[in-house]
């Protein structure tokens, strides 16, 4: 496993990064909020309120009463900004930290909101498609972060990102590598069918609208020298 730390490449339109800072602001305030008390039930009632679940998306299972104040349809977004265990929320955090201010940088503050959004919603869909008969509660941005890898990657393939390896030896690798690799491991185990709370087909869905998506948001960029190229119960969910 590689973590990332940082990487080498810096923005080029924006003075800074403010939808990401934003969205790492209120994701980590909501799982604060659901892990000190601050949202009644804490995060088992808020996954089964704005999680996505499968069955009771397409309609074969339906929520008790004053558990269903939001549209099924509408959670393919609220999942986005809830979490389970700190070390959920972290590794989520972390990846779009390093990447987010890039691919936001492409493409301006508005349309990342859209890209964002739309990547997470779109990794939900496909993991409900995969799993229509779940009552298992899905939540994590790791499809929207799925999709900000893919853009990453489109963007910036050469960049250099320091990190540590199987998060202890400090190392420098090409995005290329590094993010190919991690699309590969979400592939395999999606197609496998292994047995784990992570829901392997929302990485899959996220990580396929990015690419699709920064093709029409990117900007395309000025000739100039690229620093990348230098290089229904409450209980267990998924993420």
């Amino acid at each position: 496993m590689f973590l990332p730390l940082r990487d080498q490449v810096p923005l080029r339109r924006l003075k800074a990064a403010h939808v990401t800072r934003l969205i790492l602001a209120v994701t980590t305030l909501v799982w604060l909020a659901t892990w000190i008390g601050l949202i009644p039930g804490g995060v088992d009632m808020a996954a089964l309120e704005g999680g996505v679940i499968p069955a009771v998306l397409w309609g074969h299972a339906v929520l008790p009463p004053g558990l269903d104040a939001i549209p099924p349809p509408l959670t393919l977004l609220t999942t986005i900004f809830l979490h389970g265990g700190f070390l959920h929320l972290a590794g989520n955090m972390l990846f779009l930290q390093v990447f987010g201010d890039n691919v936001e940088d492409s493409m301006g503050h508005g349309a990342f909101v859209g890209f964002y959004l739309a990547c997470g919603a779109s990794g939900a869909l496909l993991h409900a498609f995969m799993n229509p008969a779940s009552e298992q509660p899905l939540i994590g941005a790791s499809g929207a972060v799925a999709g900000v890898i893919a853009a990453y990657l489109v963007l910036h393939p050469r960049a250099q990102i320091w990190g540590l390896m199987l998060n202890l030896i400090p190392m420098r690798i090409p995005a290329a590598w590094m993010l190919g690799l991690w699309i590969v491991v979400q592939v395999f185990h999606a197609f496998t069918g292994e047995e784990s709370s992570t829901a392997w087909w929302a990485h899959v869905g996220g990580f396929c609208a990015g690419l699709v998506l920064i093709q029409a948001l990117r900007r395309r960029p000025a000739r100039a020298n690229d620093s990348s190229r230098e290089g229904p119960s409450a209980g267990p969910w998924s993420t």
